[in-house]
């Protein structure tokens, strides 16, 4: 049995502690700035190249070496989520410890984000990497403009510039995923779970990994012997021209396939479901692994890790 890699637990005493620590709109040394959470460091990232000197940013989940799907909230984190006052947070089903959270400590003051609300996406959508789609980010950083606007109008065209500068910095990376599509349309690729899905369709890939195997992988469920037959068929038959694999979450079975894509010399792809840090902001990440992509189908290169 694979392990079992995909449920978030809050812990019982990070609720209690939210209520102990008091349900209001946060308080933070510095008296002007806006206490705000990322529940995902990608989202607190963008909050930040928004915010400026006028946010104080938490990422609840931040560690790209850590599989996100079994994060447990601490004490601290409920004391955090429940004193800020901007929220942004993925949805469909990915974090929800955030809103058992925000339940125990209800502020009518608080703004939430939820993305997958944001972007009108019902409860259904099977893939919750939703940072990975070109079109997310941008509509994330117009809320979050109008949400800091609201809550410092003094400051909403200090906000509204910096979102124009986000929105530009983007570019390199669609013109990327652009030259991508120009170049490699319908090129065969295989994954082992749907994190790069969004990316890898925008670029005109051809994902040939059936979906019952990612969806499987993606909740720590065994896949079919058919699935997983279909999946070493890819390598061993020289179909797939990359593997792009979830790096941050491994198990024998994606080890097998890593290993197989290996002996038959296709190139793999590490991506990541939590932004790497240091030395990284969204843009260059999502760049990053585009560039990676590239290399891989280009030269053969692999990317285990960025």
């Amino acid at each position: 049995m694979l392990e079992r890699r995909r449920r978030v637990v809050v812990l019982a005493a990070a609720l209690g502690a939210a209520f102990t620590a008091g349900c209001g709109a946060g308080t933070s040394a510095d008296p002007g700035g806006i206490q705000a959470v990322g529940a995902e460091n990608e989202y607190a990232d963008v909050i930040s190249q928004i915010g400026g000197e006028y946010v104080d940013v938490t990422a609840i989940m931040s560690n790209p070496n850590t599989d996100p799907h079994s994060f447990e909230a601490s004490p601290a984190v409920a004391r955090t989520v429940s004193t800020a006052q901007l929220v942004v947070q993925d949805g469909v089903g990915y974090d929800g410890f955030m809103n058992q959270i925000e339940a125990a400590a209800p502020s009518s003051s608080r703004k939430v984000i939820d993305v997958q609300t944001l972007l009108g996406l019902p409860d259904s959508t099977p893939n919750p990497h939703l940072w990975y789609r070109p079109s997310t980010m941008p509509a994330v950083a117009r809320a979050i403009a109008g949400e800091l606007g609201t809550l410092q109008p003094d400051h909403s065209a200090y906000f509204q510039a910096n979102l124009q500068r986000f929105d530009s910095s983007l570019t390199s990376w669609t013109q990327a995923i652009a030259g991508l599509k120009a170049s490699y349309r319908g090129a065969p690729v295989a994954v082992t779970e749907p994190v790069p899905d969004y990316l890898l369709q925008a670029a005109g890939l051809d994902i040939i990994t059936p979906w019952a195997f990612q969806a499987d992988i993606m909740n720590g469920v065994d896949p079919s012997a058919q699935d997983v037959s279909l999946m070493e068929g890819c390598f061993a038959n020289h179909q797939a021209k990359v593997l792009l694999y979830n790096q941050q979450v491994t198990d024998s079975l994606t080890q097998s396939l890593l290993q197989l894509a290996h002996q038959n010399h296709v190139p793999v792809v590490g991506v990541y479901e939590t932004m790497p840090t240091p030395g990284y902001d969204y843009q260059s990440w999502m760049l990053a692994e585009v560039d990676a992509l590239r290399s891989a189908l280009a030269h053969g290169q692999s990317t285990t890790r960025l």
